[in-house]
């Protein structure tokens, strides 16, 4: 099964859209140790109310060595609870550094079945990342208009357009509900939500920036294909951490957005 029927079936069978983000800052915790032990604590606490999760690749790498064997453990945690493993880590190169890039991060114990990538070198370096991805049964979520303020300096303005029209154009080379190429679209960015979904209608949106950067649930609904499906919020900070490092905390956020989500969608 593909990561995009993978995460769909989820979002139908128990009704939810949200991506939990798992950003394990070190100084949040006593030592790594610990922040490996509260990682999986959430990851494991928040399942039920999660159609994927999305590990942010700089916190594991941060850690160096230790990080990685922590970032294997959440990837293997995460398929033994049934979800889909969405690897942030915003990678973009040329010829063969972006096929070690995608055998890296779309392959192997350590990586996750979808990866976010940067397509502002050039379309032509999105072809290693998205053929692997398909050879695996993954996805790539493409950066298209992302939730941080400053994107502006480099994205909309007919940037952001194009590349979502490549997006379109890989998607059309294959035949299923939802293709291997997904988008990123800020939750951040509401007003834009309904012309992005109407053209990439067949890929996956991934909208970060619930939470802690002030996208609220209410203003999501054009970014979802009637049915609820076709994209997944995402929530980091105000999950991980909605009340310091309190597993019950985390739950209840997880549960709320999930509700908060379903409302609009109902």
């Amino acid at each position: 099964m593909t990561f995009a029927q993978a995460v769909t079936d989820r979002t139908r069978a128990l009704q939810t859209r949200l991506c939990v983000g798992l950003d394990p800052r070190l100084d949040a915790y006593r030592d790594a140790a610990h922040l490996r032990e509260h990682t999986l604590d959430v990851l494991e606490a928040t399942a039920p109310y999660a159609a994927c999760v999305k590990p942010q690749l700089a916190f594991y790498e941060a850690l160096g060595l230790d990080g990685l064997r922590v970032l294997e453990e959440v990837c293997a945690a995460a398929r033994t609870l049934g979800l889909p493993v969405l690897l942030d880590a915003k990678r973009g190169d040329i010829g063969s550094t972006a096929q070690a890039y995608a055998q890296g991060w779309l392959t192997g114990r350590h990586a996750g079945a979808a990866l976010t990538v940067n397509p502002f070198l050039g379309f032509e370096t999105l072809t290693p990342f998205v053929d692997t991805a398909r050879a695996n049964g993954g996805a790539v979520f493409v950066l298209v208009k992302t939730s941080n303020p400053g994107q502006a300096d480099l994205q909309g303005g007919g940037v952001s357009e194009r590349v979502a029209d490549e997006i379109t154009r890989l998607n059309a080379q294959e035949d299923a509900e939802y293709a291997s190429v997904g988008a990123v679209v800020g939750a951040t960015h509401p007003g834009d939500l309904a012309a992005y979904r109407a053209r990439m209608p067949r890929a996956l949106l991934l909208l970060p920036g619930l939470g802690a950067q002030g996208a609220t649930a209410a203003q999501l609904a054009p970014a979802f294909d009637p049915g609820g499906t076709g994209a997944l919020a995402s929530a980091s900070r105000g999950v991980q951490y909605a009340s310091g490092l309190d597993i019950r905390a985390s739950v209840d956020a997880a549960r709320d957005f999930r509700n908060a989500l379903n409302s609009v969608l109902s």
